[in-house]
């Protein structure tokens, strides 16, 4: 029997604490009795940056801004879709998590924090919103659970209305806003819609069999678009 491996520990600034076990050939981020993420569940993570880019057909230097860096599969998934001339910001608060990705999980990673249309951003996605030299085409968000903060508490300001006004405000006409969640939650998407944004929710699974078909638990992701 193949037992799990603790292999890091990290902790989220004036949040939980984080574990990074190894299963094998697997990896799993662990907080509490809560499993953040996961090698073998990979899809919704991937369907964040996929589902986000088959909205946005025809551009480009498309430019993104990703929150945060996680496992790295929005990331890669993302790439693969995106040409030459796009460029693609990563926002990640936890150092310890991109140790994670070039030391113990690298064949995960795979080079793409390496490719030349990345950049990565130590630091809080907010302020990368905030911040952000030039209007972006897209902002991925999956930083948390949910809009609920459960990782760091300070993760609610950017599902607050302010937060919402900031991120509406850092997108190019017609751009999207797409936020990852553990599970539904009509009180956010509502006030998305207050905000101004035209929003899509669309449930996706957590894995995709060698078939293409989902599996296991279910997700959501909110699209949420500007006026164009």
């Amino acid at each position: 029997m193949i037992t799990r491996e603790l292999l890091g520990t990290a902790q989220v600034p004036d949040g939980a604490e984080l574990k990074l076990y190894g299963h094998g050939r697997d990896f799993m981020i662990v907080m509490g009795n809560n499993e953040l993420m996961s090698t073998r569940l990979r899809g919704s993570e991937e369907a964040l940056a996929t589902m986000t880019l088959e909205r946005l057909p025809g551009r480009a230097a498309p430019q993104v801004l990703i929150g945060g860096y996680g496992m790295g599969f929005t990331l890669r998934a993302a790439l693969a879709k995106l040409g030459p001339k796009a460029q693609v910001t990563v926002a990640e608060l936890v150092p310890e998590i991109i140790e994670w990705a070039k030391g113990p999980m690298a064949a995960v990673e795979a080079g793409s924090l390496s490719d030349p249309r990345v950049r990565l951003k130590m630091g809080d996605v907010a302020e990368a919103i905030l911040l952000a030299p030039e209007p972006l085409d897209a902002i991925l968000l999956d930083v948390d659970n949910g809009p609920d903060g459960l990782v760091r508490d300070d993760n609610k300001r950017l599902y607050s209305k302010a937060g919402l006004h900031n991120a509406r405000k850092a997108l190019v006409p017609g751009g999207i806003l797409a936020i990852w969640s553990a599970f539904p939650d009509p009180k956010f998407k509502r006030r998305m819609e207050e905000v101004g944004f035209e929003v899509d929710e669309v449930e996706v699974r957590a894995r995709v069999d060698a078939n293409g078909k989902g599996k296991g638990p279910r997700h959501v992701i909110w699209f949420a678009r500007t006026e164009a």
